[in-house]
Protein backbone atom coordinates (compact mmCIF):
# COMPACT_ATOMS: atom_id res chain seq x y z
CA UNK A 1 0.00 0.00 0.00
CA UNK A 2 1.29 3.47 -0.87
CA UNK A 3 2.14 5.71 2.06
CA UNK A 4 -0.49 8.28 1.13
CA UNK A 5 -3.22 5.62 0.91
CA UNK A 6 -2.06 4.16 4.19
CA UNK A 7 -2.13 7.60 5.82
CA UNK A 8 -5.68 8.17 4.60
CA UNK A 9 -6.88 4.91 6.14
CA UNK A 10 -5.01 5.60 9.41
CA UNK A 11 -6.66 9.02 9.52
CA UNK A 12 -10.14 7.53 9.06
CA UNK A 13 -9.62 5.01 11.87
CA UNK A 14 -8.27 7.64 14.27
CA UNK A 15 -11.18 9.96 13.51
CA UNK A 16 -13.59 7.16 14.35
CA UNK A 17 -11.82 6.28 17.60
CA UNK A 18 -11.04 9.83 18.77
CA UNK A 19 -13.42 12.28 17.05
CA UNK A 20 -12.72 15.13 19.50
CA UNK A 21 -9.42 14.46 21.29
CA UNK A 22 -8.92 16.67 24.36
CA UNK A 23 -5.60 18.22 25.32
CA UNK A 24 -4.33 15.84 28.03
CA UNK A 25 -2.62 18.56 30.09
CA UNK A 26 -4.77 20.58 32.50
CA UNK A 27 -4.72 24.29 31.65
CA UNK A 28 -6.92 27.37 31.55
CA UNK A 29 -5.24 29.63 28.98
CA UNK A 30 -2.14 29.94 26.77
CA UNK A 31 0.15 30.72 29.72
CA UNK A 32 -0.86 27.73 31.83
CA UNK A 33 -0.72 25.50 28.75
CA UNK A 34 2.80 26.74 27.99
CA UNK A 35 3.93 25.99 31.54
CA UNK A 36 2.25 22.57 31.57
CA UNK A 37 3.89 21.55 28.29
CA UNK A 38 7.28 22.76 29.52
CA UNK A 39 6.81 20.67 32.67
CA UNK A 40 5.89 17.58 30.63
CA UNK A 41 9.38 17.19 29.16
CA UNK A 42 10.68 13.74 30.20
CA UNK A 43 7.63 13.35 32.42
CA UNK A 44 4.13 11.90 32.04
CA UNK A 45 1.10 14.12 31.54
CA UNK A 46 -0.54 12.37 34.49
CA UNK A 47 2.29 13.40 36.80
CA UNK A 48 2.22 16.98 35.51
CA UNK A 49 -1.54 17.16 36.12
CA UNK A 50 -0.94 16.19 39.73
CA UNK A 51 1.17 19.26 40.46
CA UNK A 52 -0.16 22.01 38.21
CA UNK A 53 -3.51 22.72 39.95
CA UNK A 54 -1.70 23.92 43.06
CA UNK A 55 0.95 25.76 41.06
CA UNK A 56 -1.60 27.55 38.88
CA UNK A 57 -3.77 28.28 41.90
CA UNK A 58 -0.85 30.17 43.40
CA UNK A 59 0.46 31.68 40.15
CA UNK A 60 -1.97 31.71 37.20
CA UNK A 61 -0.14 34.38 35.18
CA UNK A 62 3.42 35.55 34.42
CA UNK A 63 3.41 38.34 37.04
CA UNK A 64 2.34 36.10 39.91
CA UNK A 65 4.67 33.31 38.71
CA UNK A 66 7.62 35.71 38.73
CA UNK A 67 6.63 36.94 42.19
CA UNK A 68 6.51 33.35 43.38
CA UNK A 69 10.19 32.96 42.49
CA UNK A 70 12.32 29.99 41.48
CA UNK A 71 12.62 28.38 44.92
CA UNK A 72 8.89 28.51 45.62
CA UNK A 73 8.08 27.24 42.11
CA UNK A 74 10.40 24.32 42.82
CA UNK A 75 8.41 23.34 45.90
CA UNK A 76 5.33 22.86 43.72
CA UNK A 77 7.03 20.90 40.92
CA UNK A 78 9.66 18.94 42.86
CA UNK A 79 8.03 15.53 42.10
CA UNK A 80 8.71 16.06 38.38
CA UNK A 81 11.90 15.15 36.55
CA UNK A 82 14.45 17.93 36.04
CA UNK A 83 12.49 20.08 38.49
CA UNK A 84 15.30 22.54 39.39
CA UNK A 85 15.98 23.33 35.73
CA UNK A 86 12.28 23.65 34.98
CA UNK A 87 11.77 25.99 37.95
CA UNK A 88 14.61 28.19 36.75
CA UNK A 89 13.22 28.26 33.21
CA UNK A 90 9.67 29.04 34.39
CA UNK A 91 10.90 32.03 36.38
CA UNK A 92 13.04 33.27 33.46
CA UNK A 93 10.22 32.63 30.98
CA UNK A 94 7.75 34.60 33.10
CA UNK A 95 10.16 37.52 33.33
CA UNK A 96 10.71 37.47 29.56
CA UNK A 97 6.96 37.46 28.89
CA UNK A 98 6.50 40.51 31.10
CA UNK A 99 9.49 42.42 29.77
CA UNK A 100 9.14 41.64 26.07
CA UNK A 101 5.50 40.64 25.47
CA UNK A 102 3.43 42.60 27.95
CA UNK A 103 2.70 39.48 29.99
CA UNK A 104 1.00 37.81 27.03
CA UNK A 105 2.08 34.51 25.47
CA UNK A 106 3.08 35.33 21.87
CA UNK A 107 1.31 33.53 19.03
CA UNK A 108 4.55 33.03 17.09
CA UNK A 109 6.79 30.00 16.69
CA UNK A 110 9.88 32.20 16.62
CA UNK A 111 8.94 34.17 19.74
CA UNK A 112 7.93 31.06 21.68
CA UNK A 113 11.11 29.17 20.80
CA UNK A 114 13.14 32.15 22.03
CA UNK A 115 11.71 31.72 25.54
CA UNK A 116 13.78 29.86 28.18
CA UNK A 117 13.10 26.11 28.20
CA UNK A 118 10.82 26.21 25.15
CA UNK A 119 11.77 24.02 22.19
CA UNK A 120 10.06 23.39 18.87
CA UNK A 121 7.71 20.70 20.17
CA UNK A 122 6.52 22.84 23.08
CA UNK A 123 6.01 25.81 20.78
CA UNK A 124 4.10 23.61 18.34
CA UNK A 125 1.72 22.36 21.04
CA UNK A 126 0.99 25.91 22.20
CA UNK A 127 0.50 27.22 18.66
CA UNK A 128 -1.82 24.32 17.83
CA UNK A 129 -3.86 24.03 21.00
CA UNK A 130 -3.88 27.61 22.31
CA UNK A 131 -3.99 29.54 19.04
CA UNK A 132 -5.39 27.06 16.52
CA UNK A 133 -2.42 27.36 14.17
CA UNK A 134 -1.80 24.10 12.25
CA UNK A 135 1.21 22.31 13.73
CA UNK A 136 2.30 18.70 14.15
CA UNK A 137 4.15 18.29 17.45
CA UNK A 138 5.97 14.94 17.41
CA UNK A 139 6.61 13.16 20.70
CA UNK A 140 8.00 9.67 21.27
CA UNK A 141 4.57 8.03 20.74
CA UNK A 142 4.15 9.66 17.34
CA UNK A 143 7.76 9.02 16.36
CA UNK A 144 7.57 5.29 17.04
CA UNK A 145 4.09 4.79 15.56
CA UNK A 146 4.98 6.63 12.36
CA UNK A 147 7.83 4.15 11.99
CA UNK A 148 5.75 1.15 13.11
CA UNK A 149 3.09 1.97 10.53
CA UNK A 150 5.57 2.66 7.74
CA UNK A 151 4.60 6.32 7.44
CA UNK A 152 8.10 7.63 8.08
CA UNK A 153 11.69 6.42 8.14
CA UNK A 154 12.72 9.53 10.04
CA UNK A 155 15.70 9.07 12.33
CA UNK A 156 14.71 12.15 14.32
CA UNK A 157 11.47 13.78 15.41
CA UNK A 158 12.18 16.60 12.97
CA UNK A 159 12.31 14.18 10.03
CA UNK A 160 9.17 12.40 11.23
CA UNK A 161 7.34 15.72 11.56
CA UNK A 162 8.30 16.61 7.99
CA UNK A 163 7.09 13.25 6.65
CA UNK A 164 3.75 13.36 8.48
CA UNK A 165 3.04 16.93 7.42
CA UNK A 166 3.51 15.83 3.82
CA UNK A 167 1.08 12.91 4.21
CA UNK A 168 -1.84 14.41 6.12
CA UNK A 169 -4.06 17.42 5.32
CA UNK A 170 -2.90 20.58 7.08
CA UNK A 171 -6.34 21.12 8.62
CA UNK A 172 -6.07 17.76 10.42
CA UNK A 173 -2.69 18.24 12.08
CA UNK A 174 -3.84 19.70 15.40
CA UNK A 175 -6.29 16.88 16.15
CA UNK A 176 -4.20 14.19 14.53
CA UNK A 177 -1.15 14.57 16.73
CA UNK A 178 -3.43 14.14 19.78
CA UNK A 179 -5.23 11.18 18.20
CA UNK A 180 -1.95 9.35 17.57
CA UNK A 181 -0.78 10.03 21.13
CA UNK A 182 -3.99 8.62 22.62
CA UNK A 183 -3.87 5.63 20.29
CA UNK A 184 -0.26 4.92 21.26
CA UNK A 185 -1.02 5.08 24.96
CA UNK A 186 -4.26 3.10 24.92
CA UNK A 187 -3.98 0.65 22.02
CA UNK A 188 -0.45 0.50 20.62
CA UNK A 189 2.17 0.39 23.40
CA UNK A 190 5.88 -0.01 22.80
CA UNK A 191 6.10 -3.33 24.67
CA UNK A 192 3.79 -6.33 24.92
CA UNK A 193 1.83 -5.31 21.86
CA UNK A 194 -0.08 -7.83 19.71
CA UNK A 195 -0.07 -6.34 16.18
CA UNK A 196 -2.68 -8.81 14.95
CA UNK A 197 -5.22 -7.41 17.44
CA UNK A 198 -4.44 -3.77 16.66
CA UNK A 199 -6.87 -1.92 14.36
CA UNK A 200 -3.95 -0.26 12.57
CA UNK A 201 -0.88 -2.48 13.04
CA UNK A 202 -2.82 -5.51 11.78
CA UNK A 203 -2.66 -4.13 8.25
CA UNK A 204 -0.18 -1.23 8.39
CA UNK A 205 2.72 -2.89 10.21
CA UNK A 206 6.10 -2.11 8.67
CA UNK A 207 9.52 -3.75 8.93
CA UNK A 208 10.75 -0.28 9.93
CA UNK A 209 9.25 -0.88 13.37
CA UNK A 210 11.92 -3.42 14.23
CA UNK A 211 14.55 -0.71 14.23
CA UNK A 212 12.58 1.65 16.46
CA UNK A 213 10.39 -0.44 18.73
CA UNK A 214 12.73 -2.65 20.76
CA UNK A 215 11.93 -1.27 24.17
CA UNK A 216 11.74 2.16 22.51
CA UNK A 217 15.46 2.44 23.27
CA UNK A 218 16.07 4.36 20.07
CA UNK A 219 13.15 6.74 20.50
CA UNK A 220 14.52 10.22 21.25
CA UNK A 221 13.70 12.32 24.25
CA UNK A 222 12.02 15.48 23.03
CA UNK A 223 12.04 19.03 24.33
CA UNK A 224 14.23 18.52 27.37
CA UNK A 225 14.49 21.92 29.08
CA UNK A 226 17.37 24.10 27.97
CA UNK A 227 19.84 23.78 30.82
CA UNK A 228 21.78 26.79 29.57
CA UNK A 229 18.89 29.23 29.93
Amino acid sequence: MRRRDKAKRVHQILNELYPSPPVPLLHDDPFTLLIAVLLSAQCTDKKVNEVTPALFGAAPDPASMLSLGQEKILTYIRPLGLAPTKARNIEALSRRLLEEHGGVVPASFEALEALPGVGHKTASVVMAQAFGVPAFPVDTHIHRLAARWGLSRGRSVEETERDLKALFPRASWNDLHLQIIYFGRERCPARGHDPSACPICAWAGSPVKKRHDVGDKRAPQVDAPDVTS
